[in-house]
């Protein structure tokens, strides 16, 4: 069995224990400031020594205080996250930052900010098209938020100090994607569990910490024997936030291998690289808006075209999930989404057509972001690989 400082196992801690080295690392002098989504831009902390955290919801506690301030048939994943604020789970946060994920994701920042009341909030509103315009939007709010952390911190933030965030950052995107190349072999090397785990601890701990973790999982999964057996079906998960590792357990005890994934804990925010330009705020500004592939941005052919061929549109969007299913050699693609996600469900239907354009089975699962949720799912699941067999 491995040490407990060590790869899988030192995962599994943090996993459990999230906030105990951010807590560990304040003690020490350090700011650690929460964001939610993969679009604040974390190299700009990392420039000024601010540990960044992710803010996450967590199925397994009941929605009791948020309801207050944002309505049931709202994203629950969402409610979620404030509900724990409200709670003062994450009370020990000297600041947070938010973009403009959804409707729903823009108004929390503001209610957070009157609730909860973290000590510094900034919210980034991120443009959701691919315009020239966009991007000269994109660069400036860069510009707002690089004061604000250099206000808060008292320091500046140089250029060189940028870069090498960027290029510490961009290591942590080469060693995940080497992660990820594990579970192309048959059976992976890494379950999709376990995949979620290491994750969400490199998402609660410095740069350099889980570049470390992660050199960790990746030497101990080459070596280990007792890493996932092999099953008939091989799929990959696409949709929204997947931060618990319920659902992956439930398709995994059946006769699955989840093999690759497109959400937000998982391959999306590491599948590309920030282009190292003389203005780091370029570059940065250019990745965050254009190479991360996420529902809450439209695309179309390209920025000035505006003709409609439905088609054609959905092929520039989600060509790559026919990559990812064949490069990885998956059988199917299970679509997940919480309930009120509007980002996620609105492109359900055409990442299902153009699934179907290509010949890649689908199925798609809605869930409430609760535990017992995901009990009634078991069957279609089910279903779907009795399909696809």
């Amino acid at each position: 069995m491995a040490e407990p400082s060590k790869g899988l196992l030192r995962a599994q801690e943090i996993y459990q224990d999230r906030s105990r080295r951010a807590l560990e690392l304040q003690k020490q002098g350090k700011k650690v400031v929460g964001y939610l989504c993969i679009y604040p831009v974390l190299e700009m902390m990392t420039a000024l020594d601010i540990v960044p955290y992710r803010i996450f919801g967590d199925m397994r506690e009941p929605i009791t205080k948020a309801d207050s301030y944002i309505p049931a048939v709202n994203c629950p994943f969402l409610r979620s996250c404030l509900d724990l604020g409200l709670k003062e789970k994450y009370s020990f946060l000297d600041g947070i930052v938010t973009t403009h994920i959804c409707d729903v994701g823009s108004s929390l920042s503001g209610i957070w900010n009157y609730t909860v009341r973290t000590p510094f909030s900034f919210h980034i509103d991120t443009p959701h098209t691919l315009h020239e315009t966009s991007l000269e939007q994109e660069r400036g709010l860069l510009e707002d938020y690089q004061k604000a952390l250099e206000d808060l911190t008292g320091q500046k933030m140089t250029k060189e100090r940028l870069q090498e965030a960027v290029r510490v950052h961009n290591e942590q995107r080469a060693l995940v994607r080497e992660l990820y190349e594990l579970k192309k072999q048959d059976p992976p090397l890494i379950s999709g569990v376990e995949t979620i785990r290491v994750i969400k601890a490199i998402q609660s701990i410095p740069v350099d910490e889980g570049n470390k973790l992660l050199r960790e999982v990746i030497d101990e999964v080459k070596e280990r024997n007792d890493g996932p057996q092999k099953k008939s079906a091989r799929l990959l998960v696409w949709g929204s936030i997947l931060d618990d590792t319920a659902l992956p357990e439930m398709i995994e005890g059946l006769d699955a291998n989840v093999v690759m994934d497109d959400t937000c804990v998982g391959s999306r925010a590491y599948f590309g690289d920030v282009e190292l330009t003389n203005d780091p705020l370029d570059g940065l500004s250019h990745h965050y808006l254009v190479d991360i592939k996420c529902p809450r941005t439209f695309r179309t052919r390209d920025y000035t075209d505006v003709r409609k061929d439905y088609m054609t549109d959905l092929a520039v969007r989600f060509s790559y999930l026919r990559d990812y299913v064949r490069d990885w050699k998956a059988d199917g693609v299970i679509m997940e989404s919480v309930r009120y996600c509007d980002t996620h469900g609105y492109d359900v239907p055409g990442v299902r057509d153009y699934l179907d354009s290509v010949g890649i089975p689908s199925i798609y699962l809605e869930h409430d972001y609760t535990e017992g949720a995901l009990a009634p799912l078991r069957t279609r699941v089910q279903g779907f690989l009795e399909i696809i067999e």
